[in-house]
């Protein structure tokens, strides 16, 4: 049986990483004074909060509270157990965990969890479906169609496609592992028939793996191969414990690393797209499932980039979609949009066919529009553009466009093409312009009017409060004493002292712990020993906190002369406001006069003291 891993090996390890690159690889970070800031990967947020300190290991969320070190990190990210993320690091820092204890990291992720179990499932599901294809007669056919598409063995075993034959043969294959029939069940890779019986719900498809962003297939879309008119073309796992349509990118865990090398992302429309401009070289190319966006795959790509280059199709549906996708982002992102359009009304993947990769690559990096001059070219589709009516009612739509800029260079380049283009005076655009402007002014106020004021969801936000005394006096004496041995020396020399909050005399009894066997204080370290998520992103919060270092006797003389005299008072304050609001349900009025007289008394102590 694998015995645990020593915590020297657990320091070797963490020690041997910068959390800033490891984080790096999930969220756009910035520097700014002494740490790192980005948007938090763990709820949506418009502005960065989401902290980083190299210089103490740490991340904090300053508005949803998460904190900790690298493990912590990668243990709310991946929903992973503390072993699992060790072995992670251990592979990121190439260090060898020896046999003894490898299989503790393996065992703390496997038959506890549905969610390992069902991760399991798909991996070896993709596994089997590419096997089938490259060296089985069953995928012969598929394999044919692949490479006829003009994709190679080592790109197909890249992104893991497969094929799933006619016959039932996932099903064996599991029942002769034996998996549980449950599993089975809710995995999503199986239809059950009214006896209960499961049958594979993909056969006779070319196989997509959809993966999570740690590169761990999730689901999957299957395309038929042999067209039947009951048959639809595509069909998609459906959604499952591990498996989210909404929160889904494809290819992101490919493309990420060339996403933040290049600085931006293509946005394509197909998987096969993704493909063949990834074996033509483009290597930071993502789909979304379908073409409409959620905010959580918005958000998504606005923690990895600033720029979404936009790559559909060159058709009529494909220059629709752009059109939506663009009002998606700019409605509801940060991100600098551009449009990428492909000549002759292709689809990239047919283009690299057609034309090659070189040719592709060369569009990609140099035929790109703004998404304004996309929109004006796009309008004209709907008219005729040699009648003088239609004429004015596209200048009139394109001044919408124009109007919703809010850099009056963009509008002046604009204006100045239309009136080229038109033959009219720019002076009488402007005019026009500042017309539509005020009008779209009225509508919008009139549109808040009449919208619900609705509260906003909370749930990943804490309730800002702001701290009595008595508890700032806590953090900030907690975290003088965790890095000075002076201040920890005093406060031990007081018998009788406990912090009034049970969170803060729970850290400060762990550091008791902690000392034992640590010479100095490391705040990455120390919450490896603490192991309660609650404490730990308390922890995280104190680190970050900035302190007097010029005056710390007097400051910690202050705060323990806050706590053990103000905290009394506020404990009693407390109690006698609940008695008196006991008394106010029970109508005594005798005992309500008595206990608000109390009551002041209290709260005058409390302000002389």
């Amino acid at each position: 049986m694998a015995r645990p891993i020593p915590e020297d090996l657990i320091d070797q390890i963490r020690t041997s990483v910068d959390i800033v690159d490891v984080i790096g690889q999930y969220v756009q970070l910035k520097k700014q004074g002494k740490n790192f800031f980005g948007l938090c990967p763990f709820h949506e947020e418009r502005t960065a909060s989401f902290s980083v300190s190299e210089s103490k290991q740490i991340f904090h969320c300053f508005s949803c509270g998460r904190g900790g070190n690298v493990f912590k990190f990668l243990m709310e990210l991946n929903h992973v157990e503390f072993p699992v993320a060790v072995r992670q690091m251990a592979d990121f820092a190439s260090i060898k965990i020896p046999d003894e204890y490898s299989e503790s990291a393996q065992n703390a992720n496997s038959q506890n969890s549905e969610q390992a179990q069902l991760i399991s499932l798909y991996d070896q599901t993709a596994q089997l479906y590419t096997h089938v294809l490259l060296n089985t007669k069953m995928g012969q056919q598929a394999l044919e169609y692949l490479h006829q598409r003009g994709l190679t063995d080592d790109i197909i075993e890249k992104f893991q496609l497969g094929f799933a034959p006619g016959e039932q043969l996932l099903k064996e294959f599991f029942d002769e592992k034996k998996v549980d029939y449950q599993v089975l069940r809710k995995s999503g890779l199986f239809i059950e028939d009214q006896q209960g019986q499961l049958r594979d719900r993909f056969r006779g498809r070319v196989m997509y793996a959809i993966k999570n962003p740690q590169g761990h297939v999730i689901a999957f879309s299957g395309r038929i191969l042999n067209k039947a008119d009951s048959q639809a073309k595509y069909i998609n796992s459906p959604e499952t414990k591990i498996f989210s349509k909404s929160n889904v990118l494809y290819n992101f865990d490919i493309a990420r690393t060339a996403i933040r090398q290049e600085k931006r992302a293509i946005l394509f429309e197909g998987f096969m797209d993704v493909i063949a401009a990834y074996q033509s070289g483009v290597t930071n190319g993502i789909a979304s499932m379908g073409t409409s966006f959620t905010n959580e795959q918005i958000y998504l790509l606005q923690r990895t980039t600033t720029q979404l280059d936009i790559c559909y199709d060159g058709d009529d549906p494909g220059q629709a979609a752009i059109n939506r996708a663009i009002d998606a982002f700019s409605q509801n992102s940060q991100l600098k949009l551009s449009v990428i359009e492909i000549p002759e009304k292709l689809d990239p993947d047919e283009f690299v066919r057609q034309h090659g990769g070189k040719q592709f690559n060369e569009i990609v990096h140099s035929a790109r529009l703004t998404p304004t001059a996309f929109k004006l070219d796009y309008l004209k589709r709907d008219f005729n553009l040699n009648n003088e009516a239609d004429q004015l009612t596209y200048i009139e739509r394109a001044l919408k466009v124009i109007g919703q800029l809010g850099s009056s260079v963009e509008q002046d380049l604009y204006l100045n093409q239309l009136a080229q283009e038109f033959n009219v005076q720019v002076a009488d655009l402007r005019q026009q312009l500042r017309q539509i402007r005020s009008q779209q002014s009225v509508d919008a106020h009139q549109q808040a009017k009449r919208e619900p004021l609705v509260d906003k969801p909370q749930d990943f936000h804490r309730q800002k409060v702001k701290l009595d005394k008595v508890e700032l006096a806590e953090q900030r004496l907690l975290n003088y004493l965790l890095y000075d041995h002076n201040v920890w020396l005093k406060l031990a020399g007081l018998p009788n002292f406990h912090f009034v909050h049970e969170e803060y005399q729970t850290i400060y009894m762990l550091a008791t712990g902690y000392f034992e066997n640590h010479n100095s204080y490391d705040s990455a370290a120390f919450m490896d020993f603490v192991h309660d998520t609650k404490l730990q992103n308390i922890i995280a919060e104190l680190d970050l906190q900035d302190l007097d270092d010029a005056n710390v006797d007097q400051s910690v003389s202050d705060y323990i002369d806050v706590i053990t005299a103000q905290a009394p008072l506020s404990q009693q304050i407390s109690e006698k406001t609940k008695s008196l609001n006991e008394a106010k349900k029970m109508g005594n009025t005798e005992l309500q006069q008595k206990l608000a007289v109390e009551l002041v008394e209290l709260y005058r102590q409390r302000q002389g003291a």
